[in-house]
């Protein structure tokens, strides 16, 4: 096997421990990657989810910057090699891509790449992905012993394509089992929204059915017995106030069961990179020191993340929503930007639409915190919100 500086053993079962720490299908996907490169000495890596159009549902990549990547542009299509790796689900060992006659060309920041190593990552008869490595770094010694071949070699050797199939193999278990993991996740939520939504509907109907009886009656007898219609509407505020307790009991309850279970950081993460698969749109999430925050404070931020992003993916037509949450003092902001159509504000507040811009300053002045809104038209809406923390 290749040599490179965590070769043998030791390597292949940190590698294929990293996989199986993660849970969230992203995390995985990261750390897929990054364990193929260093374990197999390459300068990059990469590793493609394919979704039903011809596009990739998910791209991560490793040894590429931020800022190469933001240079590169959009997600790239199914096409050339990488159609072929999925389509045909076989291997790929090139000695430079560049020369192969499937190559279709990449932009023009895409990082050049010569020596190709690549596969699919199955799971049964479905190919779930594809990854691959390019620029292998310190390629195997040649034979002395053995004339150049007139054709150069590829520096992935045979030895590097089975290491490679055997991490896409553990690979393919542990997306499958991240994937299971979510939409058990979203099953179970889904499942208690119902419960407390057929709760809600027999608390409080009931009360509020008798609620308007008992109002029907007092307005009865407000005439010929004005003291038995004050009674009955003693009884019209008592039952009031008990369905406004029900009704606080059931927003109590409905605060996210994996916002309990795994705080904000981790509830956001999870949602947004669920709104990724979703829409065409790319959603990122980026978290910086934040720490554990009261928790009406966290259940508002995450209220208004859900409304401004449903707010950017339904309305901006953007091709691009990101989300970052960091520490300021004892407290977070939390901020959701799109490079949309925008809009006026004050325009929109003048025309009674208010994209639930309302809802959300109500959340945020209720947990004791700030709102901004930056937006104008063809220049994309932020939403700033701050909390103090506790």
């Amino acid at each position: 096997m290749s040599q490179g500086p965590r070769s043998g053993l030791y390597a292949v079962s940190s590698a294929l421990l990293a996989m199986s720490r993660h849970l969230e299908v992203r995390d995985v996907l990261k750390t897929i990657v990054a364990s193929a490169r260093e374990l197999l000495d390459a300068q990059y890596a990469a590793l493609g989810v394919p979704d039903d159009h011809g596009g990739f549902a998910q791209f991560v990549v490793d040894g590429v910057s931020d800022a190469q990547w933001k240079a590169i542009g959009p997600l790239p299509r199914q096409h050339g090699i990488l159609a072929a790796m999925l389509q045909e689900a076989r291997a790929e060992r090139l000695a430079d891509v560049r020369q192969d006659p499937r190559f279709e060309g990449w932009p023009s920041a895409h990082p050049d790449m010569s020596d190709f190593l690549g596969l699919p990552i199955r799971d049964g008869d479905e190919v779930i992905g594809a990854l691959f490595l390019a620029n292998k770094l310190r390629p195997a010694a040649e034979d002395p012993s053995h004339p150049a071949d007139p054709e150069p070699a590829c520096g992935f050797t045979e030895d590097d394509e089975e290491l490679l199939r055997i991490l896409a193999q553990h690979a393919a278990i542990a997306l499958t089992n991240a994937r299971l993991y979510e939409r058990s996740r979203e099953l179970t939520i889904a499942e208690e929204r119902s419960r407390l939504a057929h709760e809600l509907h027999d608390a409080v109907s009931q009360k509020l059915f008798s609620l308007r009886l008992t109002a029907q009656a007092a307005a009865a007898l407000v005439d010929r017995d004005p003291d038995r219609a004050k009674g009955e509407l003693h009884q019209v505020a008592t039952l009031a106030a008990e369905a406004a307790d029900e009704l606080r009991a059931a927003v109590v309850e409905l605060r996210p069961a994996a916002l309990d279970e795994d705080g904000l950081v981790a509830t956001l993460r999870t949602q947004i990179q669920v709104l990724d698969r979703a829409h065409t749109a790319r959603v990122t999430f980026d978290s910086r020191g934040v720490r554990a925050l009261p928790a009406a404070q966290e259940e508002a931020m995450l209220r208004v993340a859900q409304e401004a992003l449903h707010n950017a993916l339904r309305h901006s037509g953007g091709a691009r929503v990101d989300v970052t949450l960091e520490r300021r003092g004892q407290g977070a902001v939390l901020r959701v930007s799109d490079d949309g159509a925008g809009f006026e504000p004050r325009a929109t507040r003048r025309a009674g639409r208010h994209l639930g811009l309302v809802s959300m300053r109500d959340r945020t002045n209720g947990v004791g915190g700030t709102l901004r809104v930056e937006s104008a038209p063809g220049e994309g809406t932020t939403i700033e919100m701050e909390v103090p923390g506790g």
